[in-house]
């Protein structure tokens, strides 16, 4: 299995050749949608939780890397006379298929770690439709997870932009991803802004900061600090 999987991630790579010159920023919008990830002993959370919650990434490609971030949005509101400044944040992804490195920068109750991971093949399945997205004629792939919560993945790519390239982790197939659905609409992913265009010195910067762990690392701390409020909420 690891064998046919570095196969296929050669065979995507020796073709950015042929995409050399693309370069430029994919703006995602994802919606989460709260209330399908209640449990049932939660229903009563619906009526104060919103169905809801929308927020934009975005992704920094060159023919050899990209970057995927959040795209830090300031809204002003007004509340008494005053404005008051919202920020949203969340973990910066750096994708590198010619040494298939995938490194995820995250902020954990104030504390960054650096998760250093190898580039994953997902077991994709081709489909037989298409859809039009930006512009982009795209191609269907789709697989079940095979952990402990099932999912479902649908995405959409296109070949006109560079192989090897999404958001999140869905970025092992040949092509750009631009529209990804997880459990049928339980989380969608989908570009909203698509820029050919040289990035700036400062747009695509390997992640550096933080506490370097393995993903066998920082799950093991995500679990201890689970235990930990969950003992402050019964104390």
């Amino acid at each position: 299995m690891k064998g046919s999987a570095t196969a296929f991630i050669v065979l995507l790579l020796s073709t950015l050749i042929l995409f050399g010159q693309n370069e430029g920023v994919i703006t995602y919008e994802i919606t989460v949608n709260n209330h399908r990830n209640l449990s049932p002993e939660r229903e009563g959370m619906k009526a104060i939780v919103p169905q809801y919650r929308t927020f934009k990434q975005q992704l920094f490609f060159n023919a050899n890397e990209s970057l995927y971030k959040p795209l830090i949005e300031e809204e002003e509101e007004e509340s008494g006379g005053q404005n008051r400044r919202f920020r949203m944040a969340g973990a910066v992804n750096y994708t590198n298929p010619s040494s298939s490195l995938f490194l995820s920068q995250t902020d954990v109750f104030g504390k960054k770690y650096l998760i250093s991971d190898k580039l994953k093949t997902a077991p994709w399945k081709f489909g037989t439709e298409t859809k039009t997205i930006q512009g982009y004629e795209c191609a269907q792939a789709f697989y079940t997870t095979t952990d402990e919560r099932k999912q479902t993945i649908t995405a959409w790519y296109t070949t006109k932009l560079s192989p090897l390239l999404g958001p999140e982790r869905y970025n092992t197939l040949p092509g750009a991803v631009l529209a990804v659905d997880v459990n049928n609409a339980e989380r969608v992913i989908i570009a909203k802004k698509i820029e050919l265009r040289a990035l700036t010195r400062n747009e695509l910067k390997v992640p550096s900061e933080g506490k370097k762990v393995t993903p066998d690392e920082f799950k093991k701390i995500m679990q201890e600090q689970r235990s930990q409020r969950a003992g402050r909420f019964r104390n």
